[in-house]
């Protein structure tokens, strides 16, 4: 009879390799752009996922501002956010936060898609988002990720 002991292999922090992916945001609609984002943020695309492990590659979105809602969502999306205060709740809807920070409004639903934990906020750090074709990250030679 013959034992196998051969296990699955699990991924260390040290060994993770991170490439950079560049997302253009142009036409693209927000849930199924953040749901893309996220899952490549916790690295779940990779052959060695490991759930405890950030392996995870960083992720340049650019043209946030021309990312679009679908349905009434422009009209009835709200944002809310509290002050810790009584009555101290804040509300934005969405036509006013894709004018003021387009950026947020993909960061927030990204963020809201990753675990609610420690490991889930050092994900979120590795999202870079910018309203418009430029971003500084072009030493890291991001290669482009079509969506």
């Amino acid at each position: 009879m013959a034992i196998f002991t051969s296990q699955t292999p699990m991924l260390k922090k040290e060994e993770v390799k991170r490439p950079w992916y560049v997302v253009d945001a142009k036409g693209k609609t927000l849930g199924r752009l953040a749901s893309i984002i996220a899952y490549r943020l916790q690295g779940k695309h990779r052959p060695d996922y490991t759930p405890h492990v950030d392996a995870g590659d960083f992720i340049v979105v650019i043209n946030a501002d021309k990312i679009k809602l679908t349905g009434k969502k422009l009209d009835q999306k709200i944002y809310w956010r509290h002050s810790g205060y009584m009555g101290g709740i804040k509300l934005t809807p969405a036509k006013k936060m894709l004018n003021k920070k387009p950026e947020e409004v993909i960061r927030l639903a990204v963020k809201r898609m990753l675990p609610k934990n420690r490991l889930g906020r050092k994900m979120l750090k590795k999202l870079k988002v910018y309203r418009g074709e430029t971003h500084p990250h072009t030493a890291q030679k991001p290669k482009a990720l079509e969506i």
